[in-house]
């Protein structure tokens, strides 16, 4: 793992596109790939450490979390279940003491890796608030379980 740098944006990019949609295809497609580059380029890369996982030297996933929350996670669907994901995760939950984060509640595979890494429901929602317009769920972990 390490600290990411503008140069690696087009593979988070990419990353987060091809992880998002693989996970649920079914979601309605709001941008396109090159406003993804901007979004993580100028938008998540100035507010949030990036730290990227790397197999062979390739960007494979990345989390972008920042005090208390997990902005991001997401790993190449080619490197899911490798231990990317885990030690990225593992990464913030090392550096913060509280973390939430938000993910569809369509997205079982994620659901079930935060919860069994520690993070309880706090809120699930509608999908009101989301640009998707679709049900999600707010999730809390903290160091000490409570």
């Amino acid at each position: 793992m390490r600290r990411s740098n503008l140069d690696d944006m087009p593979s988070v990019a990419c990353i987060h596109r091809l992880a998002f949609f693989g996970a649920m295809p079914h979601m309605p497609v709001l941008h396109t790939p090159e406003e993804d580059l901007a979004y993580f380029s100028s938008v998540v890369f100035p507010h949030a450490p990036i730290w990227v996982g790397e197999h062979s030297g390739v960007v494979a996933g990345f989390i972008a979390f920042r005090p208390g929350w997990v902005d991001h996670l997401y790993v190449h669907p080619d490197r899911q279940g490798c231990g990317i994901g885990r030690a990225l995760l593992e990464l913030a939950q090392n550096t913060e003491r509280a973390l939430r984060l938000w993910t569809f509640q369509c997205n079982l595979r994620a659901r079930g890796f935060y919860e069994h890494h520690g993070f309880r429901i706090e809120q699930e929602t509608d999908g009101a608030n989301n640009d998707e317009r679709q049900p999600d769920v707010l999730y809390h972990w903290t160091r000490d379980g409570v």
